[in-house]
């Protein structure tokens, strides 16, 4: 029998503005020490650094002997996994952290529309289509730097749009989690897929692309690798799904969204990065639209109360 899941309380809070700062200052870390190290290889250090620790938790704790059922989707989903870190790796040498920050967290967008058409169970409603479609009208806003294309910047175009598709394969892994035997696997061993397969294959990109040879061992890139894997892949992720079996995924997924916001501004004070107001109109209503997608019955209940309604 599964525990009853409760409404998040003060200590839910606290621990998700940790998770929130910690997650939103993970794309400025990366953009930070990526003329020491490259983004990929950060990405692919801290994979292979999170998969060591969850390997030995697991050891630790048991799940091996799941993998026998289990192992076709966590290829699927170590795949997607891994290649949204390259999305966001290249992206990021692109574009801005604060832009990376709220595209990459349009995931719920299309976890949303993919367990529409897979799992009869969860079927969009009207709140979320209006979700969806605000999202989408917020990501063409914030795409569009000027009324003509010779405006518009192209190099941070390609790098958001990289930050989209980096959304969408997050959304893709979700997906593949919710949709085979992975749902039903120890959340330990579904996290083991995820960063070996990225690790693997993040390095083969490094190693044919030649990035692997862009790695300077300074303080910062230290810094930047063993943040993202211990603190970033490994503690936080971990108490994220900790969370989940004790609260309402709907009231953490409406605290989540401090996120990209936290991201937006660590990019803004550390790196210095320049807001247009095309970006922050278009992010606003991407945010707006993932709160109707991802908390819909929060917002239901809210509305409700708002009109009056029982």
């Amino acid at each position: 029998m599964s525990a009853t899941r409760r409404s998040a309380d003060g200590f839910a809070l606290q621990v998700m503005v940790g998770l929130c700062l910690i997650w939103g200052v993970q794309q400025v870390m990366i953009k930070w020490a990526a003329p020491d190290i490259a983004p990929v290889m950060q990405a692919a250090g801290r994979s292979g650094i999170s998969a060591l620790l969850v390997g030995l938790l697991i050891c630790w704790k048991g799940g091996w002997d799941q993998v026998g059922s289990t192992w076709r989707g966590g290829l699927l989903a170590g795949a997607l996994f891994g290649l949204e870190f390259f999305f966001i790796s290249e992206g990021l040498q692109l574009t801005t952290a604060a832009h990376m920050s709220v595209f990459l967290y349009t995931a719920p967008i299309f976890t949303a529309l993919g367990v529409h058409w897979l799992l009869p169970s969860e079927r969009l409603r009207p709140v979320q289509w209006l979700g969806i479609f605000l999202a989408f009208i917020g990501i063409a806003i914030a795409f569009a730097g000027g009324v003509s294309w010779d405006n518009l910047d192209h190099r941070m175009l390609m790098g958001d749009a990289l930050g989209v598709l980096a959304g969408a394969s997050w959304g893709a892994t979700t997906v593949v989690v919710r949709a085979s035997r992975l749902s039903e696997a120890p959340v330990t061993l579904t996290l083991f897929y995820q960063l070996i397969v990225g690790f693997v294959g993040l390095l083969l990109i490094a190693i044919l692309s030649g990035q692997v040879t862009h790695v300077s061992l300074t303080t910062v890139a230290v810094a930047s690798v063993l943040f993202q894997g211990v603190v970033v892949s490994f503690f936080s992720y971990l108490t994220w799904f900790w969370l989940l079996r004790r609260y309402l995924a709907a009231n953490l997924a409406v605290f989540s969204f401090m996120t990209p916001l936290f991201g937006v501004t660590f990019g803004v004070v550390l790196l210095g990065e320049e807001l247009s107001l095309n970006f922050v109109i278009g992010a606003v209503l991407v945010l707006l639209g993932i709160t109707f997608v991802s908390a819909e019955q929060w917002v239901r209940r809210h509305l409700r109360k708002a009109l009056g309604q029982p």
